[in-house]
């Protein structure tokens, strides 16, 4: 648990330190350029989340995945689907890596995309700190295949807020090759686009035809039948589908206070609408795994309102200690109440560290 809180402790001491950084409307988001501060900060939750030892709740399923691998060749490890993480499994095997190797590659990957994404924001460390409750602590600890799929299509996102919407299809498709369920992202493309949104609606049509062929046709029967018919529910989606409803409800009514490029602004408008039918999907279906695993993709949403947050209230360009204090004391409750109440929790519990485990 200790591990946990000095990850978020960290993060929102800087955030509280640091303050804002000055907002550039050029080009949508801030750039997304590294100092030597950020390199680290990936370099560390690569290591934490990649070296961590028995946890998640599905630590034992990749271990299985695992040694499914040792007796695949690489077409047949293609045709169960998830082609990516299966060849990452297949390579780990063939060169001796186990399942640090993949669980390394999978949190460099993640890490990636969620420091770049936080980078462009006016307030990176706030929006580390916003991601380390459940972006990290739960996902990239917990649901490997999506967590990387997840930071893939944050990157995604950073290139659709600079209209390089190429970009954006190109990581959405690899996140797909992770875990095909990002393959629901790429519609936002075409929502998001103010500009030739005909052509672009036209192109990403055809990519999203091709992803739907290629990741999810031969599996949907599969899907409808596991998620829907068999109703599956998942503990506390309620409560993760309402984290993403209360920065979305911020949004839609303080959104003109945002200063971002329309595009920048229709695309988490759209966000914040689809957050908002989520919800209303997890209480109306009993099929909540379903939703639940749908919103995940909804989480960079947190990160940029909260991000803003402090500025939209308070003075522009201030420290705005005071907001920036509430957004930190909101997640830290939050992480606090999963660490203690959430139903699973002990599957993350203790934090071990793979190189302390074997030379203790």
């Amino acid at each position: 648990m200790v591990v946990y809180w000095l990850m978020f402790l960290l993060a929102a001491g800087s955030a509280l330190s640091l303050g804002t950084r000055t907002v550039s409307l050029t080009h949508g988001m801030q750039s997304a350029r590294l100092n030597s501060a950020w390199v680290a900060a990936w370099l560390v939750l690569t290591l934490l989340i990649g070296y961590r030892f028995e946890v998640g709740g599905d630590w034992f399923s990749y271990l299985y995945h695992l040694e499914e691998a040792r007796h695949q060749d690489i077409y047949s490890a293609v045709e169960r689907g998830d082609p990516a993480y299966r060849l990452l499994n297949l390579l780990a095997v063939k060169l001796g890596w186990g399942i640090w190797g993949v669980n390394i590659v999978s949190a460099f990957l993640f890490s990636a995309g969620l420091v770049f994404f936080c980078r462009g924001l006016p307030r990176p460390w706030l929006a580390l700190a916003v991601a380390m409750p459940y972006m990290v602590t739960v996902v990239a600890m917990g649901y490997t295949r999506q967590s990387v799929a997840l930071g893939l299509a944050m990157l995604g996102l950073v290139a659709l807020t600079r209209k390089a919407n190429v970009w954006f299809v190109f990581w959405v498709l690899f996140a797909a090759a992770f875990h095909k369920s990002a393959v629901l992202l790429l519609p936002i493309s075409a929502l998001a686009a103010t500009h030739n949104r005909y052509w672009t609606g036209l192109w990403v049509a055809v990519a999203t035809l091709l992803a739907y062929v290629l990741f999810l046709q031969s599996s949907v029967d599969a899907l409808y039948t596991n998620y829907v018919e068999a109703q599956y529910q998942s503990e506390g989606a309620l409560v993760r589908a309402a984290m993403n409803l209360v920065p979305a409800c911020i949004y839609l009514v303080l959104g003109r206070r945002f200063r971002m490029q329309d595009s920048e602004a229709k695309l988490w408008r759209w966000l914040s609408i689809i957050s908002i039918a989520l919800f209303v999907g997890v209480i109306a279906t009993p099929a909540t795994t379903a939703v639940d695993r749908v919103a995940l993709y909804i989480l960079p949403l947190q990160l940029v309102v909260f991000a803003y947050l402090p500025d939209v209230l308070g003075i522009r360009g201030g420290k705005n200690t005071d907001y920036t204090g509430l957004v930190l004391l909101y997640y830290g409750v939050v992480l606090f109440v999963w660490l203690n109440y959430a139903t699973h929790a002990a599957a993350w519990l203790p934090y071990r560290f793979y190189p302390l485990v074997a030379w203790f």
